[in-house]
């Protein structure tokens, strides 16, 4: 009984002492694997960027787009892909301002997909942004709403920008 139990606990050490973590590109691939099969399904056709965002412009707007250090006014709803869940999202215009920060939060503050989004669209702008986990939240999620290696869906418009 004694070497029963301690080799279950040996069997135990071992498995729990691998190293069970996904390398950065190896999680793109999943992800990016995941979102094209997620717009198949639903017989979406997105547009992709190197980055492994996929985005799809419903309504272009007009004349130049945002850059990373600009300060974008939006309106925004985000989803989970995994189940449609909403987690976060704003009807009215928002610009991201902080008491530190009161003309609102640069571009390049906000979340990785987000920025390389953005930067995709023009004034006006309304858009649905897929979000690969490494450039949204990635292993460490944004408890209790997004879980780790979430990936996300963000339908969005560029009011303005500055």
């Amino acid at each position: 009984m004694k070497k029963t139990l301690f080799g279950l606990f040996l069997l135990l050490l071992i498995g729990c002492s691998k190293d069970s973590t996904v390398s950065p590109e190896s999680q793109l691939e999943k992800d990016t694997a995941a979102i094209d099969k997620y717009l198949a399904d639903k017989g979406i056709t997105a547009l992709k960027d190197p980055s492994g965002l996929r985005y799809v412009i419903t309504t272009p707007g007009q004349g130049a787009s945002p850059v990373v250090t600009s300060v974008c006014t939006v309106k925004y709803k985000g989803t989970l892909m995994s189940n449609g869940a909403i987690f976060d999202q704003s009807t009215v215009a928002t610009n991201f301002s902080s008491s530190s920060v009161p003309g609102g939060l640069p571009l390049s503050s906000l979340i990785l997909g987000w920025q390389i989004g953005f930067q995709l669209l023009s004034k006006g702008s309304v858009a649905t942004l897929y979000i690969p986990s490494g450039l949204a939240y990635g292993t460490k999620g944004a408890s209790p709403t997004i879980p780790t290696n979430a990936n996300l869906i963000f339908d969005v418009t560029l009011v303005s920008f500055k």
